[in-house]
């Protein structure tokens, strides 16, 4: 079953993961590494090393769901550090999967005056 991902948080593990790990494996860090309950209504991302290689996982009522998607040419944009990898949306993980580096795009400046 695919989910509303409107109504999910989702949620990006920065740096490279070893794809070899499935259900079991990702949804201990999820857990561990990334302080979150999978077993909530929460999407986790990972990446190979290479940045070809992406899997999603959640929890689905009454079991774990794992996609994955390898890309033939091209890269994923990627987060290396913690501080890049945040909660993101459902709108920028639509970008991600189309290879809009949206972590690059030009941060929102807050001035409170002219002079």
């Amino acid at each position: 079953m695919i989910h509303d991902l409107s109504k999910m948080r989702i949620f990006v593990r920065p740096g490279s993961t070893d794809l070899r790990k499935a259900v079991n494996g990702l949804s201990i860090l999820a857990d561990s590494q990334m302080g979150k309950n999978p077993f909530e209504a929460n999407l986790f991302l990972f990446c190979n090393a290479g940045r070809k290689l992406l899997k999603a996982l959640y929890w689905d009522r009454n079991g774990f769901c794992l996609w994955q998607k390898r890309l033939e040419k091209d890269r994923f944009p990627w987060p290396t550090s913690a501080e890049e990898a945040k909660e993101i949306t459902c709108d920028q993980l639509t970008m991600l999967l189309a290879g809009i580096d949206f972590w690059k795009a030009h941060q929102e400046i807050k001035l409170q005056k002219v002079s």
